[in-house]
């Protein structure tokens, strides 16, 4: 009777063994599934990636620094140029 109730217990645990790995395959499956119908749906919204989105953000960043730069030049050279036609003069040429 022991050995019945050990052989039992092996088949119930294979069993589960199997159990659990059809059920990771299933998760996988639908993992898998659910992704590619993400993507799908993303694709057809258009919607930007996230390192197109960063490229953009850092062009725009270096173009708003250039800009700034380019404003401190102007309101430089405007300053000299209101210096010089005080003194009746341009240095500009």
């Amino acid at each position: 009777m022991a050995q019945t109730t050990n052989r039992f217990f092996d088949e119930v645990a294979r069993l589960m063994n199997d159990a659990a790995g059809v059920a990771s395959g299933v998760r996988r499956e639908f993992d898998t599934l659910f992704r590619t119908q993400a993507e799908r749906i993303l694709s057809d919204l258009d919607v930007v990636k996230r390192e197109e989105f960063e490229a953009v953000k850092d062009m725009a960043r270096l173009a708003r620094e250039e800009n700034e730069a380019l404003k401190a030049r102007i309101a430089a050279l405007e300053a000299k140029i209101a210096g010089a036609g005080d003194r009746g003069q341009s240095n500009l040429f």
